[in-house]
């Protein structure tokens, strides 16, 4: 499947922050994080609702709703920043439509929600820092950020491959937790030579291995090109029991494709921008993830 990449963002450009999920309570992290955005030269302003709360979620569905839709069809915004994860976005794509748009949307873990339904219409978008962790990202984290969304070329990542070779397909990241929730829905991109890339936090290793398994059992697995793994961070095992690790290779590694682990993106720590629907090649015998050049 092709997907659109939305034009590059330039200098001067309306960015729009939206609160699609959990409620905000770190306030100075976003303001830290607005203010990277606006030292690059951008015009960054808050959407509808962005700070309301109700329970975890950051306002009614029907706020939420509201807000990505005013900023996905305001003509002078080019892009999306989502101020942070939680909970709450697939909540929203019950009887949605993106339209005729496209913009670049920014953010990872419960933000995985829109991303997959960003690339069922034949979208791209980015898995990267929400604006509650932009701030503690290094230099040359934030740099790909800026490269991802202004039409520049990626560098390769490095991790730990686990052998099967090299293959080059349509790269789907997101937080498995999230992404194992909307599998066999209207929500969900086709997976077939794919090469899916996961991160995740606070799961018991028990909780990814059950996860894994739906998988498997749904067969997901099947015709996948191949998988990147990121950071499992804050998943500890109870005593006497398999690592995150363990689970990964005990579940992942009979697959027979090319995976690499130990790469620099998820939570807790740097959070390598990823374009959802690039083409990439995994090298799974020399530990690389690398973009196709634009």
């Amino acid at each position: 499947m092709d997907l659109i990449t939305p034009n590059p963002l330039k200098k001067g450009d309306l960015l729009i922050v939206i609160s699609p999920s959990g409620a905000v309570k770190e306030y100075e992290k976003i303001e830290q994080a607005i203010k990277i955005w606006r030292d690059r030269g951008y015009n960054v302003q808050f959407g509808k609702y962005w700070d309301a709360n109700h329970s975890y979620l950051a306002g009614t569905d029907q706020q939420r709703r509201e807000a990505l839709q005013e900023a996905w069809h305001n003509p002078q915004c080019k892009g999306i920043l989502c101020a942070r994860g939680g909970y709450g976005s697939a909540r929203l794509l019950e009887n949605w439509t993106w339209g005729n748009e496209s913009k670049w949307l920014i953010g990872f873990s419960d933000i995985t929600g829109l991303l997959w339904s960003l690339a069922t219409q034949g979208i791209q978008s980015i898995h990267g820092p929400v604006l509650t962790t932009l701030a503690t990202e290094p230099k040359w984290s934030i740099k790909r950020l800026f490269d991802a969304v202004e039409g520049k070329n990626l560098a390769p990542l490095s991790g730990q491959g686990w052998g099967g070779g090299k293959v080059t397909g349509r790269l789907l990241p997101a937080n498995l937790t999230v992404a194992t929730h909307i599998l066999k829905t209207p929500l969900q991109p086709p997976l077939k030579g794919s090469i899916l890339a996961f991160e995740d936090v606070t799961e018991s290793p028990y909780r990814i291995d059950r996860m894994l398994t739906q998988w498997r059992l749904n067969g997901c697995f099947q015709g996948i090109a191949g998988i990147a793994i990121g950071r499992f961070s804050q998943c500890d095992p109870s005593p006497n029991c398999w690592t995150v690790e363990q689970v990964l290779g005990d579940r992942l590694g009979d697959l027979g494709i090319p995976i690499v682990s130990n790469l620099p993106f998820g939570h807790d720590g740097e959070n390598a921008a990823l374009v959802v629907g690039e083409m990439v090649e995994l090298d799974g015998d020399n530990g690389f993830l690398s973009f196709v050049q634009r």
